[in-house]
């Protein structure tokens, strides 16, 4: 029998819901059947955690390499960064002890998985205000990545069930995200967009690209960056035997992806990516004032390494309580299984 995949987990923000939701995920036994996870944070944080969400059953093992882990179930391996001191430590605020940390557990992560230590990563959310005020001037983890991997062509990509949705831009105001719609980035996404479809084991891919105006410009009416750089765009990939279609009025191509007519759509900007995908994965229980559901994941595409994330943010309003739900994480593990079966296959 072939050994597990090791995925490397962050913490998150130790403030966060992320020690919590991973110790929910890791007391699923299926999680331990489909690979050996590690969390990548502090050790007495989670410590914590499973005080808070009440799994005094679980015990962890501080590790200070990979391997001395365990991987079995009812015991959770942390590679003990030792960054976190519980006397003056407080959940639900952002702080620069908190950034500093969260920002150490995705630098490890990804310095292991380029050691070859775990064959991908997993992230949960840290805090954008946290991170910077400890020096780190990031827009997010997709930017670390890209920094510390030294890679120059990439995209973020947003998966809920079979809706698939990758970005030209996405941590920038919209004044500048109108601005970098250009050809040569319209055509490096979707490229990015046909290789993570077939190495999500789609063969042939069908791909659409959404407008960036209303109706898609109307043909010139609102206007012309469709006429300009998405078309050219589209017709170059046409050339290159990719099955592309568009520019598709942004109101609708999402219902159509989610129907099955694309395979992935490729976004102009952030929100409109990242509207339709967690209208679809979130679910709010008004009557019980709770999420029923956090679904959905982020997948960095273009690395060298794989990168997963919850596609839901820190959430520090919900710290503490133990009931944040874990759904998302489960996903992106699930994901980075997936990608990392078929980077070893290919």
């Amino acid at each position: 029998m072939s050994e597990k995949l090791k995925i490397g987990i962050t913490m998150g923000d130790p403030a966060s819901i992320g020690p919590e939701i991973t110790v929910r995920a890791f007391a699923d036994k299926s999680l331990y059947e489909m690979c050996s996870p590690v969390v990548i944070g502090d050790a007495a944080v989670m410590a914590e955690a499973l005080k808070i969400v009440g799994k005094p059953e679980i015990r962890i093992n501080s590790i200070d390499k990979i391997s001395d882990a365990k991987f079995e179930y009812g015991t959770i391996d942390v590679y003990d960064m030792k960054l976190v001191d519980l006397s003056n430590f407080e959940r639900g605020t952002v702080s620069v002890t908190s950034g500093e940390a969260a920002f150490q557990y995705v630098k490890t992560v990804i310095e292991l998985a380029l050691a070859g230590e775990v064959d991908a990563t997993v992230t949960n959310a840290l805090n954008k205000e946290a991170i910077n005020l400890a020096g780190h001037h990031y827009s997010g983890h997709t930017e670390i990545y890209a920094d510390l991997t030294k890679t120059a062509k990439y995209s973020m990509m947003l998966a809920h069930e079979n809706l698939r949705v990758v970005h030209v831009s996405t941590h920038v105001s919209l004044r500048k995200a109108c601005d970098l719609v250009k050809k040569e980035r319209v055509l490096e996404v979707i490229r990015i967009a046909y290789k993570a479809c077939k190495d999500l084991g789609i063969e042939n891919p069908k791909i659409g690209v959404a407008g960036l105006n209303p109706h898609s410009g109307e043909n010139g009416l609102f206007g012309d960056e469709e006429i300009l750089e998405i078309i050219p765009a589209i017709n170059q990939a046409k050339q290159e035997g990719i099955i592309v279609e568009g520019p598709i009025p942004p109101d609708t191509i999402f219902s159509k992806a989610k129907g099955g007519m694309y395979d992935i759509v490729v976004a102009m900007y952030h929100d409109q990516g990242h509207i339709p995908l967690k209208v679809l994965g979130f679910v709010y229980n008004q009557k019980e004032q709770k999420w029923d559901a956090v679904s959905g994941v982020n997948i960095t595409l273009g690395l060298p390494i794989i990168r997963v994330s919850v596609d839901h943010g820190t959430a520090f309003d919900q710290a503490g309580k133990g009931t944040a739900s874990e759904l998302s994480l489960k996903n992106a593990i699930e994901y980075s299984i997936l990608l990392a079966n078929s980077k070893k296959n290919n």
